[in-house]
């Protein structure tokens, strides 16, 4: 029967939201305040999606310029990575069809960041249980000064991304435990908006 199928995706990731509540609520509200003294320090944001996290990455931005649910000014981000033409020259400036996707991604943060801004990283589910490589991404990032809020997903019984290894006394990890790709980008896109709230919250005050 199809029904129960599709009932347990519901049930799943209910499950894993009330999870995440009690662990992610620490590093999302140490995200937010990084990314408070970013935007009122005049810095930005430069926002990755890898792999099917792609997606997240353009929600994420999109959130932050235009606010959750309460009428701001909109906060600066760029999405990187988003535009083909941009991806296919950079392509073929750092090793053309060979070329590390990470390596092209670092490209732009080289470019366009600046001391004070926050990179922040979707890590996409791991491809075959092999996870991505983001290296030259992330020391690209601290090559320029910039903080990294990394967010990454995996089963809940899975060791951490090695990109977390990657990371400084500066930089946030957001780890979402998810065993279906589903629960992840569900994860995802609601510890987003509770961050991007939280912010809103902290710019604006409480609502009357």
């Amino acid at each position: 029967m199809l029904e129960p199928r599709i009932q347990q995706q519901f049930y799943d990731t209910a499950d894993g939201l009330v999870q995440a509540a009690e662990s992610l609520a620490r590093p999302v509200a140490a995200a937010v305040e990084l990314l408070l003294a970013a935007v009122t320090g005049g810095g930005k944001l430069l926002v990755v999606g890898t792999g099917s996290a792609q997606a997240d990455a353009l929600y994420a931005a999109a959130l932050f310029m235009g606010g959750a649910e309460r009428p701001r000014p909109g906060l600066p981000a760029l999405t990187l990575g988003a535009d083909p033409a941009v991806n296919a020259a950079l392509t073929q400036a750092v090793g053309g069809a060979v070329a590390d996707p990470a390596a092209v991604l670092a490209r732009q943060v080289h470019a366009l960041g600046l001391p004070g801004d926050v990179l922040v990283v979707f890590e996409g589910p791991a491809a075959n249980g092999v996870p991505q490589a983001l290296a030259p991404l992330i020391e690209a990032a601290h090559d320029r000064e910039l903080s990294v809020v990394l967010w990454t997903a995996a089963p809940r019984e899975a060791p951490l991304s090695p990109s977390a290894e990657l990371l400084t006394d500066i930089d946030i990890h957001i780890p979402v435990r998810a065993d279906r790709l589903a629960q992840a980008g569900a994860l995802y896109r609601l510890a987003w908006l509770a961050l991007v709230d939280a912010l809103d919250l902290q710019l604006l005050g409480e609502t009357e």
